[in-house]
């Protein structure tokens, strides 16, 4: 990746190394909790809310090549279950590993006179930029690989009714009388049978009954 665009020492997700001193070995520990950016998540599934707080245990650890940045990012995330579509929530907990390099070393530590017109660069690399880096892109991918990809909430979950909709979990006994589609004829005809026996017993004879009734007359 090419270097980093110019970096803003206000912006919380900018860490600066220069207390390392650039001495291989030197240690440093950080914590800070910071707002979520937007879309920190996986898109319309789940995801940790823009703004709200997101807790951040680094270690910076200074080697020959660069910093290496171990850390935890803790959150909230929320979603939706993919099987019932009822909101949920999850304790996030993400674990994450990369190394920022310096721009005037290679990758044995040595410096190098112009390491943008290096064709062999690897465009994964992460740069420091005066001494300091931007968490953010390797927060967001540490974030995506933690969450779930179809959430749901609770692992026994049994959806909705593909029938009518109705959440399965909020009523057990549920179900709908299968009706084979074969006797569906036969049902209809049956139907019809029993109405004209109600009309008969209910004092209603046939047209042609009452016609014959007449003539005897």
């Amino acid at each position: 990746m090419a270097q980093n665009a110019r970096l803003d020492h206000r912006d919380p997700l900018v860490f600066d190394t220069h207390e390392l001193g650039r001495r291989p070995g030197a240690l440093q520990r950080l914590t800070r909790t910071v707002d979520a950016p937007r879309d920190l998540g996986i898109a319309d599934v789940i995801g940790v809310p823009e703004g709200a707080p997101v807790e951040l245990e680094l270690r910076l650890e200074s080697v020959l090549e660069g910093v290496l940045v171990t850390g935890t990012a803790r959150a909230k995330a929320e979603g939706e279950c993919v099987r019932c579509l009822e909101p949920l929530e999850r304790q996030l907990v993400a674990d994450f590993q990369e190394m920022f390099s310096y721009p005037d070393a290679d990758d044995r530590g040595r410096p190098k006179a112009e390491p943008g017109d290096d064709a062999e660069d690897d465009e994964d690399t992460l740069y420091l930029e005066d001494g300091m880096f931007d968490l953010e892109p390797v927060l967001r991918d540490a974030v995506v690989l933690a969450l779930p990809m179809q959430p749901v909430c609770q692992e026994d979950c049994p959806g909705l009714c593909p029938e009518c909709g109705v959440r399965l979990a909020d009523d057990p006994d549920h179900h709908h009388d299968a009706v084979d589609i074969r006797w569906a004829a036969l049902q209809g005809l049956a139907g019809s049978l029993e109405s004209g026996e109600k009309d008969e017993m209910s004092g209603g004879a046939p047209q042609s009954a009452r016609a014959d009734e007449k003539q005897e007359k």
